[in-house]
C-alpha cells in the first residue's frame, strides 16, 4: 500500500507536530520508506520571530500535493489535520483514490464551513484520537460511526530516557517543600487550561500543608495576568512561573514534584470549544510514576481512572481542586501507589508498539472503533 501523507507545518513543536511524527513514523516501518510520502504545509517568516501562513505557501503546497499524488498514484491520501481535508478531497477526487482525515479535538466540535464539513462526511476514514471526538464529531459533523476509527496519543517515550538536568527552575525548590506542577501553555485563548483555578484553591491548601510551592512550566501572553492573580492571593512565595523549559529541565521537574494538575474545562458550543482533545500531558506525567489531578469531563477522562491513576474533579470548582489536592499531598503512600499505577498503564495502552499496532489494524482494515 502505497501512502501519500499531508501534514501541516512540522516547524513548531506541539502535541499536532508529535502525532503526526508518530504517525509518520509508524506508516514507514509498517509499508516501508519507499512507500510512504510527505507532503508538508510549510510556514513563512513574518519577519519578527513569527510564522505565518501565506496564500502562496499554501498554493506551494496544494501544487506539490497534487503534483505527487498525479505522479505517484498512491493507494490512499491521509490528511494529518481536518484543515487539509478539502485538498485531500480534491487530490482523492482527480485520482481516484480514497481519502481518510484525521481530528484531534477542537477544530471539529463546532459548526465547520462548507468545504471542510463536506470534505470530513465524504472521508472514506475519520481517525480520532479520543472517544470523545468520537461523540463531537458523530453529534455535530454527522460522520457516520461505522467510518471512524481510534488511533489515540502515544507517549513520546524518548522523554522518559532524557537525564535529569542538574541545573534549572527545580534547584529553586528546597528539600522537603511538596510540589504540584503543571505543564501548558499560558495563551489567553486557551484560559480553560485552569491555572488561574489551580491558584484560588492554594490558599485552602496552604492552611494544612505550608511547606506548597506550585510550579508552572510555559509561556504565553497570559502569563501576565496570571503572575497577577498569584499577587493578588498573596501566593508568590509558592509560586515559580519557569517558562519554556529544555526536556531536560522538564524531565527534573517531573522528577521532583508529588502531583502534576491540569484541570482543563471542556466547554462547547456551536460557535466555539475549548477543551483538551486528549491531554498527551498527563501520559508524560503518568509515564513518571505522578499522580494526577484532571477533568471529570471532557477527554482526558478516558487517560484517568478516578481513584486509580489520580482523581477527577469538577474543574470549575476551585473548593474540589483544593480538596483533590489534600488528599494526594497528605496521603503520600496512596499517592505514589496512584503513580505506579499511572505508569503501569501508560506503558501498557499508551507506548509507541501499542500505537504502530492499532494503526496496523486500520490499514488492514481490522478498525479500532471508538
Amino acid at each position: 500500500m502505497k501512502v501519500l501523507l499531508l501534514t501541516p507545518s512540522l516547524e513548531r513543536p506541539g502535541g499536532i507536530q508529535r502525532y503526526t511524527a508518530t504517525l509518520a513514523r509508524a506508516l514507514k516501518e509498517l509499508r516501508g520508506d519507499q512507500s510512504v510520502r510527505c507532503v508538508a504545509l510549510a510556514e513563512d517568516s513574518s519577519g519578527q520571530g513569527k510564522a505565518r501562513l501565506s496564500a502562496r505557501s499554501k498554493l506551494r503546497f496544494g501544487w506539490q500535493a497534487a503534483g505527487e499524488a498525479m505522479r505517484w498514484r498512491p493507494d490512499v491520501i491521509i490528511c494529518a489535520h481536518l484543515a487539509l481535508g478539502p485538498v485531500g478531497w480534491l487530490l482523492a477526487s482527480l485520482v481516484r483514490r480514497p481519502y481518510w482525515v484525521v481530528v484531534y479535538g477542537i477544530e471539529a466540535w463546532v459548526s465547520l464551513p462548507f468545504a471542510k464539513r463536506i470534505a470530513l462526511r465524504r472521508a472514506d476514514r475519520v481517525i480520532v484520537i479520543s472517544e470523545f471526538s468520537c461523540q463531537q464529531v458523530t453529534k455535530r459533523q454527522r460522520v457516520r460511526v461505522e467510518r471512524m476509527a481510534s488511533l489515540p496519543c502515544a507517549l513520546d517515550e524518548s522523554l522518559t530516557t532524557v537525564e535529569p538536568a542538574s541545573t534549572g527552575p527545580h534547584e529553586l525548590l528546597t528539600d522537603g517543600q511538596r510540589v504540584i506542577l503543571t505543564v501548558a501553555r499560558m495563551l489567553s485563548s486557551e484560559r480553560y487550561k485552569g491555572h488561574d483555578v489551580i491558584l484560588q484553591a492554594l490558599p485552602a491548601v496552604l492552611l494544612q500543608i505550608p511547606n506548597l510551592v506550585y510550579v508552572i512550566v510555559g509561556e504565553g501572553d497570559d502569563r501576565s495576568r496570571i503572575e497577577a492573580l498569584a499577587d493578588n492571593l498573596g501566593l508568590r512565595p509558592h509560586v515559580i512561573f519557569t517558562g519554556r523549559v529544555s526536556d531536560s529541565e522538564l524531565v527534573a521537574l517531573y522528577n521532583r514534584c508529588d502531583v502534576f494538575a491540569l484541570p482543563a474545562r471542556t466547554e462547547l458550543s456551536s460557535q466555539q470549544a475549548k477543551g483538551e482533545g486528549f491531554g498527551i500531558v498527563f501520559l508524560e506525567a503518568m509515564a513518571f510514576g505522578k499522580p494526577v489531578i484532571g477533568p471529570n469531563y471532557g477527554a482526558p477522562p478516558e487517560i484517568i481512572r478516578h481513584g486509580q491513576h489520580g482523581l477527577l474533579v469538577d474543574p470549575a470548582d476551585s473548593a474540589a481542586i483544593a480538596e483533590a489536592l489534600v488528599a494526594l499531598l497528605t496521603n503520600p503512600d496512596k499517592a505514589r501507589e496512584m503513580g505506579k499505577a499511572g505508569r503501569d498503564w501508560v506503558r501498557e495502552q499508551y507506548s509507541y508498539a501499542s500505537f504502530r499496532e492499532k494503526l496496523r489494524g486500520i490499514l488492514s482494515d481490522s478498525v479500532h472503533p471508538c
